[in-house]
């Protein structure tokens, strides 16, 4: 009897961790979009398999905290304005990563054609955007543990609010 209500407990994980691997990959707007993980997505955002190891209320507090982080708003002289990830960068041009495109456009700059980079204050996060529900966000969080760490554990909805 045990091992059947161990199996149906298996079976629902599979199912949430499923949900959240549909989630993170299937929209436009997607974690995948700007995030790699098992080898599927874009490698803009940070690595996510390093918050995949933090309890859930951690994940969920880092996907709504990072944005300001990472995320530049890049103004040029030609008055051009576009939100942005740095990339490498060395003496004379910084790679871009153009957040106002999905997915984000890569852009090689000359440092000269930049008239200023400061922190964002409108670009926000697709989650903060998107709001998925705390079922969905539970799904996506179950997800990046699974992919991180292998972890089959289920995310309780009440946990990612």
């Amino acid at each position: 009897m045990l091992w059947i209500v161990l199996m149906l407990a298996q079976a629902t994980v599979t199912q949430q961790i499923d949900r959240g691997e549909a989630l993170f990959f299937g929209t436009e707007n997607g974690c995948s979009s700007c995030h790699l993980l098992k080898g599927r997505g874009t490698a803009v955002g940070p690595d996510l398999r390093t918050i995949g190891r933090l309890t859930p209320a951690a994940i969920v507090m880092a996907v709504h905290s990072t944005a300001a982080q990472y995320v530049q708003d890049v103004t040029l002289k030609s008055k051009e304005t576009f939100p942005a990830m740095p990339g490498a960068k060395d003496d004379k041009t910084i790679q871009l990563y153009d957040l106002s495109k999905t997915p984000p456009e890569v852009r090689k700059m000359d440092l000269a054609d930049i008239a200023s980079m400061t922190g964002t204050t409108r670009w926000k996060h697709p989650p903060a955007v998107n709001k998925p529900t705390a079922q969905q966000m539970a799904d996506i969080v179950a997800y990046i543990r699974y992919a991180a760490t292998g972890s089959r554990q289920a995310v309780d909805p009440s946990d990612t609010q």
